[in-house]
């Protein structure tokens, strides 16, 4: 990682990485766990003792990611272990003094019997800003996956940046490959795009039976993918408006009940 002393202005190559296993008692520890500013793991302690399933924070611990920011996450899920990888302050994608955008890579891996619950808060990117954020799942035959995304276009009363972003799933193949840009105003206020609202948000489902059919509400909708999963997506003006939805759509997923 090179930073520069006060402002920054060299590029931030941040590579952190995060294991957990299943113990013989069924709880799931932390067993690997390495962060690199800006990108800072903290476990909740209290929770992995009574839990058999670990919670682990992520934590911004800096402005980022800025332009020319290349940070990466990977988690790898071993098997019969259970994780929960939360948010906990939004993302701000900002411009920065090096020309290009920034990129943030989150890679996961879960091993059989195992499951992830990958919940970050939103992403805002700002005026000027060029980000890409990837989101990369490869799961074992009945390892299961929970993984929300939540795109903010600007702040308040701001015209967005311009974002990219990824999700691939693929579990023994693929099973959801997607890519949504925004930041183009005559793209994001089309029907076919965002229709003018400011937030999008997406939940990708690998959890037991899917839902049988596609389930709609205005402005949400849950569908089920060909190789398995389903998909869930919503628009609104805030960002706890697109939550709620999400949340809606997720009722309507047979397996809601064990989250």
């Amino acid at each position: 990682m090179d930073v520069s002393p006060s402002t920054r202005v060299a590029l931030v190559r941040a590579r952190a990485r995060l294991v957990v296993e299943r113990d013989p008692n069924g709880r799931t520890s932390v067993r690997e766990m390495r962060s690199a500013v800006p990108l800072k793991l903290v476990p909740h302690r209290g929770r992995l003792r009574r839990a058999d399933h670990a919670l682990v924070h992520l934590v911004s611990a800096t402005t980022a990611p800025l332009g020319g920011d290349d940070l990466a996450l990977t988690v790898r899920v071993g098997p019969g272990a259970h994780l929960v990888l939360r948010g906990v302050a939004a993302t701000v994608a900002l411009p920065g003094h090096r020309p290009g955008g920034s990129r943030a890579l989150v890679r996961v891996e879960v091993a059989e019997g195992g499951s992830l619950q990958y919940l970050p808060e939103p992403t805002v990117v700002t005026a000027r800003a060029r980000h890409e954020a990837v989101f990369e799942a490869e799961l074992a035959g009945d390892a299961r996956l929970r993984a929300r995304e939540v795109l903010v276009l600007g702040r308040v009363g701001e015209r967005p940046g311009h974002l990219v972003s990824t999700l691939s799933v693929r579990r023994g193949g693929p099973l959801l490959r997607q890519s949504v840009s925004v930041g183009a105003p005559e793209v994001d206020s089309s029907p076919a795009c965002l229709a003018g609202r400011r937030v999008l948000g997406a939940e990708v489902l690998c959890w037991g039976h899917d839902p049988a059919e596609p389930v709609s509400r205005p402005w949400w909708s849950l569908v089920p993918l060909a190789r398995g999963g389903s998909l869930a997506t919503a628009l609104a003006d805030d960002a706890v408006t697109v939550g709620h939805a999400l949340d809606q759509a997720r009722q309507h997923h047979p397996g809601s009940g064990e989250f």
